[in-house]
């Protein structure tokens, strides 16, 4: 009945993915910029590293034409 280590221990075990900004998005449809900007990304070649969720996965998949997955 005792759950007081089960939130801090799974956090531990959070795996993460390196999305780096490979494409300009000069031209692009303004919610794919927003996209871009939600993953943490600014400048041409800059890299965020996320937790690997569904909603992460999903921006990922939407813009996947701009990022790369490192």
């Amino acid at each position: 009945m005792n759950q007081s280590n089960s939130t801090s221990a799974g956090a531990a075990d959070k795996a993460t993915l390196t999305v780096k900004l490979v494409r300009s998005v000069a031209g692009t449809r303004e919610s794919h910029r927003a996209t871009v900007r939600g993953l943490g990304l600014r400048k041409t070649g800059s890299t965020s590293t996320l937790e690997d969720t569904p909603a992460v996965r999903g921006m990922i998949n939407k813009v996947s034409y701009l990022v790369q997955v490192l």
